[in-house]
């Protein structure tokens, strides 16, 4: 009974170095500015696309009509450009000349370039603009929110954080010694430090890669390998990602608290009951005490093909745009008539 109570707290999978995870979107403004509005709390759920704060729009808005006027005016230098330029091409040779017909045309190709220029200007004008309304990304709550009116939002600077509520997660660091009886889709338990009710989960993934001391490069590039090995060996710890499944009822989720993440096994390992369970089980640990715990057939597969969740966020959709005609309607009715057929 004793070596099987030892080996049971040496090699069981389990540990007590369990944290909750969750991801965090920072929300940077794409714009500068002072904020004039603000329309969230510390600690407030929003959805995505709630606006958490509003820029000085002014600027913006001055910018927008001044885009405006110069297309206006391009609008209206490519229209008569290009009428003039038709009306070259219509005239005979006694009229006009090969070498002011290119001219014209040329004319009304770089009167059409800085049209659409102007177009792409006012496009961004008009962007820049809808973002002084700076959004949530994520379904969340709002997190160390230390903004106010009267701040200045610096463009590619965090002030928001947001915590994503649908992709809260846990980590189990498990010792390299218990790693033999952690599989994927195995059933987890994972008790949080003040609550008796277990959350439910299953083992999703498991961290290929660690850090090293011994493989950073040291003089010339060369390994720098530590000569002190102790007798003693510790046990790596192996990050391992716990999918939850189900949360019991007053028991909330909050990164960074601390869990003790038991590995429960597959579904099929409670088929058993009774006392050949337990002389199973005992036969099991006997087992490993001698020979070790044996790997698990696909326990880890080499390839992993679920890619998870995937999301994204809308993107900037432009308005179409307007044509010259459009622009300035009736600017030049008759212009592009040849003299000959008037």
């Amino acid at each position: 009974m004793a070596l099987v109570t030892w080996d049971y707290y040496v090699s069981a999978p389990w540990t007590r170095d369990g944290r909750v995870r969750v991801q965090v979107a920072g929300v940077a403004p794409q714009v500068s500015g002072q904020i004039t509005e603000q329309r969230v709390v510390d600690n407030q759920f929003v959805r995505k696309g709630d606006v958490l704060y509003v820029i000085d729009p002014f600027d913006f808005e001055v910018t927008v009509r001044s885009n405006k006027a110069m297309l206006e005016q391009k609008a209206a230098d490519l229209q008569v450009k290009q009428v003039q330029s038709e009306r070259r091409q219509h005239l005979s040779t006694l009229a006009t000349t090969p070498e002011e017909q290119q001219v014209f045309a040329g004319t009304a190709l770089q009167a059409r370039a800085a049209f659409e220029q102007a177009q792409q200007q006012l496009a961004q004008a008009e962007i820049n603009l809808r973002r002084t309304q700076v959004r949530s990304p994520v379904t969340g709550y709002v997190t160390n929110l230390l903004i106010g009116v009267g701040d200045y939002a610096q463009q590619g600077t965090v002030i928001v954080s947001v915590i994503d509520s649908d992709s809260y997660w846990i980590d189990g660091y498990f010792e390299e010694t218990k790693m033999a009886r952690v599989c994927i889709g195995d059933r987890v338990e994972a008790k949080l430090m003040g609550y008796a009710q277990p959350i439910l989960g299953h083992v999703s993934t498991v961290t290929r890669g660690i850090g090293v001391s011994n493989a950073a490069a040291g003089v010339q590039g060369l390994p720098n390998v530590d000569p002190v090995y102790t007798w003693v060996r510790l046990a790596q710890r192996v990050p391992v990602r716990v999918a939850i499944d189900q949360v019991p009822p007053g028991v909330p989720l909050v990164a960074g608290m601390t869990a003790t993440v038991t590995v429960r096994g597959s579904s099929e390992a409670g088929q058993r009951s009774g006392w050949t369970a337990v002389v199973a089980a005992l036969q099991a640990r006997l087992a490993d005490i001698f020979e070790g715990p044996p790997a698990r057939p696909d326990c880890i597969p080499a390839i992993t093909t679920d890619r998870g969740r995937t999301s994204s966020l809308p993107m900037e959709v432009q308005e179409p745009n307007l044509t010259p005609g459009q622009i300035n309607p009736g600017l030049a009715p008759g212009m592009s008539v040849s003299p000959q057929s008037r």
